[in-house]
């Protein structure tokens, strides 16, 4: 097959040969009379994560605890199996691409005095406007 040397690359220390992704077929059903009935066109994409080559250790353990020990995904959004597979292939790759992005630490900040100050009179504004609504009833 042609697409088997193709490589999943999601950076560095993380790079899986196509050949790692099990694949099943099956129609993908809905409309679409005999072609959808027969044609086996929706492909079901598997990476095992634990076993799969090109993944060095450190990576492999931030894939496994964000994304669990497998990736597997269906798709059936085209009529052709090799567009579907392509899309499953791409799809595979940015998740694990998502999944190696490290968040940056948020840093604990204060509020400016600026924006206390308006907090205040804001409050002080709506207090005062209730205060006049609890006039004497007599």
């Amino acid at each position: 097959m042609a697409g088997e040397d193709r490589v999943l690359s999601a950076g560095p220390g993380c790079r899986v040969p196509t050949g790692e992704v099990r694949w099943r077929f099956g129609p993908s059903g809905g409309p679409g009379g005999q072609h959808a009935n027969r044609a086996h066109t929706r492909v079901e994409a598997e990476l095992d994560l634990t076993t799969a080559s090109g993944i060095d250790d450190e990576v492999r353990v931030r894939l496994v605890q964000r994304l669990g020990s497998s990736v597997r995904l269906v798709v059936d959004r085209h009529r052709s199996q090799a567009r579907n597979r392509e899309r499953a292939l791409g799809e595979i790759e940015r998740r694990l691409q998502d999944a190696l992005v490290v968040q940056a630490a948020r840093l604990p900040t204060r509020p400016r005095r600026g924006a206390v100050e308006r907090r205040l009179e804001a409050k002080r504004r709506r207090g005062a406007r209730k205060a006049e609504r609890r006039g004497d009833w007599d």
